[in-house]
């Protein structure tokens, strides 16, 4: 593994009834806290087609993803080796289409819909936070319909 990680996300959404937005959430393997679906860039695969493999394999999730990330933030990767390696994540939304009921990681993680603000509380960093609470206002809401037009 490199010295510095590449990882990519999906920020799997959807609008309720009432016009606001909700993300998907699921629990990590590990800790057991709420994250977004995430992983290691995959050979031969755009990035958001690795970060819509992760929603699929973590979240059961279906839907359009952007080739443009929304964001970007920074956490410490704990190795399987003991090893903590600095790791950058490119957050891709998702429009969320469908959420399968058997998924592969299904024994493995929950997944829940969250308020931006309550999805923020839940993660534990910060970037990922204000990523998240930026989904509050209106205009980034727009912005990410903007970002999901131009979805492969």
């Amino acid at each position: 593994m490199p010295e510095i990680g590449e990882q990519i996300a999906a920020l799997p959404l959807r609008w309720v009834d009432d016009g606001r937005v909700r993300v998907l959430m699921v629990t990590s393997r590990d800790t057991g806290r709420w994250v977004m679906p995430k992983g290691w860039e995959m050979d031969g695969k755009k990035p958001w087609r690795a970060a819509e493999i992760e929603a699929l394999e973590e979240a059961g999730a279906v839907g359009y993803i952007a080739s443009e990330a929304l964001g970007t933030y920074r956490y410490p990767k704990i190795m399987k080796d003991g090893r903590i390696v600095p790791c950058t994540v490119r957050v891709y939304p998702m429009i969320v289409q469908k959420l399968k009921p058997d998924w592969k990681e299904r024994k493995q993680r929950d997944r829940r819909w969250f308020t931006p603000k309550a999805a923020a509380k839940r993660v534990v960093e910060d970037e990922l936070a204000e990523i998240l609470m930026s989904l509050h206002r209106d205009s980034m809401q727009a912005g990410v319909r903007d970002l999901m037009k131009k979805a492969p």
